[in-house]
Order: C-alpha cells, then sequence, then structure tokens
C-alpha cells in the first residue's frame, strides 16, 4: 500500500498550510528556484503523501520527473508543467531530480474573477501540462516577469507591490488555463466574473462534502431553487448535482483509504456515512467494487 502518514492527525493524512513567514514581504505568493530537497515547510515529508492548502505551479528544466497527484504518476520532461491544487494529496518521488521553477499561490491573494477565469478549481484537468515550443516561450517570459517583481521589494511600497504581483500572477494564470482548458478559458474570463450558482454550489461542496449530501440542503443554503441548481451544474460539469457530490465524496474516500490506515467505518464516518453498511453500499455503486476489496487492490499481493 502507498506509504501513510502518521494517525495522530485527524485523517491520517497531514495537510500543510502556505508558509506565509517564507514569502518576501509576507505576500500570498512565492517564486523561486525548484530543488529536490525543496520542503513546504520543515516538517513535510518529501517522499510521503500529504496535501497542501495553496497551488503549486512547477515548471520543470530536467527530466524525467516522477510525481504522484491523487493515484496518478506523471512523468514529466524539460519544459513541462506540473499544478497540484489545494487538496491534493500528493507525493515526490526520491528518484527523480526536481529542477526548474516553483511558483506558490495562497488562496485568497486573487479576485474571485480571475479565480473562476483562471481555472483554478477545476480539479477535472489533468496536473500534468505540455507546452509547445511557443506557449513555453510565453509561460517562461510570464514566470520571469513574475518572479522579477516578486523579487523586488524596495522600489515600491508594499500595498503596491502587491498590487503588481496580482497583475503579473493573473497574466501567468491566464496564459497557463488556456492551455490547460484551451479557448474556453477565454470565455470564462468573461462569463465568470462574479459568483455564479455552480462556483457557489461547488465552494460550498467543497466545505460540506464530509456531512451534507442533500441537493436539496444546498439549495436552500444558497437560496437557489433546486431546478436552478441542477440547470447551473450540468451546463457547467456536464453532471447533476448528487453526481457532483458523490464524486467529490468518493474522491475523499479513496484518498482515505489509500493512504491512511483508518478502519473501513471510521473512512466512512469521515465522509458523512456513519453507517459503514452504508459505506461500503455507496463506495460499491460508484467504483464497482467495496473499500476493502479497493484497499487491497492498493496494497497488492502479499509477499512470500
Amino acid at each position: 500500500m502507498a506509504d501513510r502518514t502518521d494517525e495522530q492527525n485527524a485523517d491520517g493524512i497531514r495537510t500543510f498550510p502556505f508558509p506565509a513567514d517564507r514569502a518576501a514581504g509576507g505576500v500570498g505568493m512565492r517564486i523561486g528556484p525548484l530543488e529536490t530537497d525543496r520542503t513546504w515547510h520543515s516538517d513535510a515529508p518529501l517522499h510521503r503523501v500529504h496535501r497542501i492548502d495553496y497551488h503549486v505551479v512547477m515548471l520543470f528544466t530536467t527530466g524525467p520527473v516522477r510525481h504522484m497527484v491523487d493515484f496518478a504518476t506523471y512523468e514529466a520532461g524539460a519544459g513541462d508543467l506540473l499544478w497540484i491544487r489545494p487538496g491534493q494529496v500528493h507525493r515526490f518521488s526520491r528518484g527523480s531530480e526536481y529542477r526548474g521553477t516553483v511558483l506558490t499561490m495562497q488562496p485568497g491573494f486573487l479576485p474571485r474573477a480571475t479565480v473562476e477565469a483562471t481555472g483554478l478549481y477545476r480539479y477535472n484537468l489533468p496536473p500534468l501540462l505540455h507546452p509547445g515550443p511557443a506557449q513555453l516561450t510565453g509561460l517562461g517570459a510570464a514566470l520571469d516577469q513574475l518572479r522579477r517583481e516578486y523579487e523586488d521589494t524596495t522600489t515600491l511600497p508594499l500595498g503596491l507591490h502587491t498590487a503588481v504581483l496580482r497583475h503579473s500572477l493573473t497574466a501567468f494564470l491566464l496564459r497557463l488555463a488556456h492551455l490547460a482548458a484551451g479557448p474556453e478559458a477565454a470565455d470564462r474570463w468573461r462569463a465568470d466574473a462574479a459568483d455564479t450558482p455552480f462556483t457557489l454550489f461547488r465552494d460550498a461542496v467543497e466545505q460540506g462534502f464530509a456531512t451534507n449530501h442533500s441537493v436539496s440542503a444546498y439549495a436552500d443554503g444558497l437560496g437557489y431553487s433546486r431546478r436552478t441548481l441542477v440547470r447551473a451544474v450540468r451546463a457547467a460539469t456536464g453532471q447533476t448535482p448528487k453526481g457532483f457530490i458523490d464524486r467529490r465524496v468518493v474522491l475523499e474516500a479513496k484518498r482515505l483509504l489509500a493512504h491512511t490506515d483508518l478502519p473501513i467505518g471510521r473512512v466512512g464516518v469521515a465522509v458523512g456515512f456513519p453507517d459503514a453498511a452504508n459505506f461500503s453500499k455507496f463506495f460499491h455503486l460508484h467504483t464497482g467494487v467495496t473499500p476493502v476489496a479497493f484497499r487491497a487492490e492498493l496494497a497488492g499481493p502479499a509477499g512470500p
């Protein structure tokens, strides 16, 4: 089975916050060289699964680099980017040489319109991106400009320095979003300048999926009719609201089954199923295997 973190953590997977004390001027982002022994936090395990509560974009100058993100191992080469979003379970590879540039962004550093336009929380997009030569040139230039602005902490007062950083970061992320999602990224810049029923629902589910699986409860809490929510979620994702909630619950259950030693019953409780039998039925319905079988498959065959 995959490496596990310490049992004293609430769900067995450690989450590390944005290292604000390491950011120049205390702003909500960092950018600098990516090195093999780099850590997010003094206690962060490089080669064990963990979460971070902020965004990370790594642009590699060497390869191959193998990095696990939510059950998939991605192999990146020179010129590739890896985008890890808050809450995703990931692990560094012992055998890979991490070289390049790393950008970290704290949630809330950018205005909401930019967050939506750049797809910062589009977990359905693949983490690994392969820019073409022209795209890589544009991304590299934007990243270099951002780094220069980040390191220049003397020529502007802090408030103006932060505003310039936000603009430079937005320019880079718009390029990145176009690479990740294609031309539709430009459409989101126009369409998602304000909160929409879907974005509000998505955020509410992220906050409440561990205890609330009811579409009607989310609709009532947001002040929308169930029909409005169904239309909004289907237009944005092609799914029903219930399907969207269930996918989030299943993902979290898989993370806990794969990366912790929590008993099956406690995993169920952690994702909103006080009754272990109901959790097993739900998990089997959505994955085709029981929680016990899923964990056993990850563990692999026993040794001699």
